[in-house]
C-alpha cells in the first residue's frame, strides 16, 4: 500500500466523479504519496500547522489506473526535511486516483506531533459519515 496525505476539506473538494484529484496534480503533474515507514515523518515535515482533521488515504496501487512511479523526493518549498532521512524515492502518482482504489482513509492524530491513525474506514462511508456530522451541526445552528 501507499498512503496520500490531505485535510479533509481538500479530500472532499476534490473528490468527484470516482476521482480523487489532489491539487497538486495540476500544480505539478503528480499525486505526492509515501510508504507507510515515511507517512508520519512526512506529516509532521509538511502539516504541522494544519488546523482541520488531516486525512490518510491508504492507496492500492496496484489499482490506480495512471502510473505510479517512485522517485527521487520532490520537496514542497516551507516543508521539513526529516522524511528525506527516511527515505530516498517516493511513490508519485500521475493521474487522478480513483477512489475504488482508496481502500481506507483514516484520521492522523495530532498531539505532539501527529500519530497513526486509531482505525480506518473505507472511503464512501468516512464521507458519508463525515457528511452527516456536518449536516447536523448546521441544523443546530
Amino acid at each position: 500500500m501507499i498512503y496520500h496525505i490531505v485535510s479533509e476539506s481538500e479530500f472532499r473538494k476534490q473528490s468527484r466523479g470516482g476521482f480523487y484529484r489532489s491539487t497538486s496534480l495540476a500544480r505539478e503533474g503528480f499525486v505526492h504519496c509515501a510508504d507507510r515507514p515515511v507517512v508520519l515523518s512526512v506529516a509532521n515535515d509538511y502539516f504541522r500547522n494544519v488546523e482541520e482533521p488531516l486525512l490518510l488515504l491508504e492507496i492500492d496501487p496496484a489499482a490506480v489506473s495512471d502510473n505510479v512511479v517512485y522517485e527521487s523526493p520532490a520537496p514542497i518549498p516551507g516543508g521539513g526535511r526529516a522524511h528525506l532521512d527516511l527515505a530516498t524515492r517516493f511513490p508519485h502518482v500521475y493521474g487522478p486516483i480513483e477512489i475504488s482504489s482508496i481502500v481506507a482513509v483514516g484520521i492522523l492524530k495530532s498531539a505532539d506531533g501527529y500519530e497513526w491513525p486509531e482505525r480506518f474506514e473505507a472511503p464512501r462511508a468516512f464521507l458519508d459519515a463525515q457528511q452527516r456530522t456536518l449536516d447536523r451541526r448546521s441544523r443546530a445552528q
